[in-house]
């Protein structure tokens, strides 16, 4: 896309996002220590990063991640400001616990959407396993064709890109790298597997939301491998289903939208909201800390009654 309809430059935004989730990873390390004035200028810089994705969302009529990239910054200088009001404890230790989530979460992210070869490594799994369900449920022969790379010259073959494969910003498009989905007869079937279909976005939150957690190491083993398999087994399925419903109903049409497209964008987009909302609960119920440290982040918004909060 175009840089000069983007906030500032993508490179000077993924820069900012790095320092950014950087500082807050520190500043949760030093959280006995006083730490606000570095935890301040990190969410910033945070917001600033993920905000500036909102102008390429747009361009792609992507409205639910316009919103919520929208939102990040206005919620960034929110916790900026709140890190410098007086606090009792167990708000501190909520504050604490939100840097730690969100460093744990857009780091690895970060890390995983510039480094080509771990973007690559992670389509690729998730995209064989998507595909080998197909075939054993009884399904078409998908297997994995060629992946390609969006540059400014064009698209190129990820064999013969020679770019940096350890960190670059320089790669274009929403999905700047995606492999191709073939039939056994090496026919295209007109789906790519980008980063997104990985369910990366929501892993990183309850990983990074669970791994801060002030509690027994087992119980956070024991939650990370439950929400860490289901998102990903469902995941599986999803994938699955879409190429399925692709390739059976090949003439359903609604409101000019293929199945494909209209399941993709549509049906499992809600389908998969309902199922993070549903498994925050079960985490709400398994670790009631993740719930307290939650209600007194939405306390100021008075989105949150909790009277425990207070104590």
């Amino acid at each position: 896309m175009e840089v000069d309809s983007m906030l500032m430059n993508p490179s000077t935004a993924t820069l900012l996002g790095v320092i950014g989730m950087a500082l807050l990873a520190i500043s949760w390390f030093g959280r006995d220590k006083s730490m606000t004035r570095i935890s301040q200028i990190a969410w910033i810089f945070v917001g600033l990063y993920f905000f500036n994705d909102s102008f390429r969302y747009l361009e792609h009529d992507d409205m639910v991640l316009v919103i919520m990239s929208s939102l990040t910054l206005p919620m960034a200088l929110a916790m900026a400001w709140w890190e410098g009001q007086e606090t009792n404890e167990s708000t501190r230790k909520a504050q604490n616990w939100a840097r730690g989530a969100v460093a744990f979460a857009g780091g690895p992210y970060l890390l995983i959407a510039h480094m080509p070869w771990l973007n690559v490594l992670a389509i690729w799994v998730v995209a064989s396993q998507s595909a080998w369900l197909l075939r054993f449920s009884g399904g078409q022969d998908v297997q994995l064709g060629e992946t390609w790379v969006n540059t400014d010259a064009g698209k190129v073959n990820w064999d013969a890109w020679e770019g940096n494969r350890w960190f670059t910003t320089d790669m274009i498009g929403e999905y700047p790298i995606h492999t191709e989905l073939i039939l056994s007869d090496g026919s295209m079937i007109g789906i790519n597997f980008v980063l997104a279909c990985t369910a990366l976005q929501s892993l990183v939150v309850f990983i990074g939301a669970i791994s801060v957690l002030d509690i027994d190491w087992k119980r956070r083993v024991r939650a990370l491998f439950l929400i860490v398999a289901t998102i990903h087994i469902l995941n599986i399925f999803r994938n699955a289903g879409l190429i399925w419903m692709h390739l059976t109903y090949t003439t359903w049409q609604f409101n000019g939208l293929s199945v494909f497209d209209f399941g993709h964008v549509y049906a499992a987009r809600a389908v998969s909201l309902l199922a993070m909302f549903l498994m925050a609960l079960i985490m709400f119920d398994i670790l009631p800390e993740l719930h307290k440290h939650i209600l007194r982040i939405l306390k100021p918004l008075g989105l949150s009654n909790n009277k425990s909060n207070s104590k």
